[in-house]
């Protein structure tokens, strides 16, 4: 677990380090034209783009899931849909230590481990 959580850390300090110049340089106001407009361009970043748009439905479904499509769970999947690494990486860190790092309960929530 501690691996899983050192990696965890990385990955939330890498790409909040990445971002803050590309919002300093960029701003937020191109990102989901940018982001979009890749993606109709049919290139290699918009296929990139694409399959990162895959992984985030992927994440905000699993986030709806483990919190069995309640309330919260279903704001915590609005947050994961817009929030990529920042917020999984975050969210599975709490869920480490409020799990005591039982990666069962931690991957399909206390009701059905």
């Amino acid at each position: 677990m501690t691996a899983f959580r050192t990696l965890l850390v990385i990955l939330l300090i890498a790409v909040v380090i990445y971002t803050i110049p590309v919002v300093i340089n960029e701003g937020l106001s191109p990102l989901l034209p940018t982001f979009f407009g890749d993606i109709l361009a049919m290139t290699w970043p918009g296929q990139f783009n694409f399959d990162f748009l895959g992984f985030l439905i992927l994440s905000a479904t699993w986030t709806a899931w483990r919190n069995q499509f309640s309330a919260p769970g279903l704001g915590l999947a609005l947050v994961a849909l817009f929030g990529g690494i920042p917020f999984l990486t975050t969210y599975l860190l709490y869920l480490s230590y409020q799990t005591n790092g039982d990666i069962r309960v931690m991957l399909l929530g206390e009701a059905r481990s």
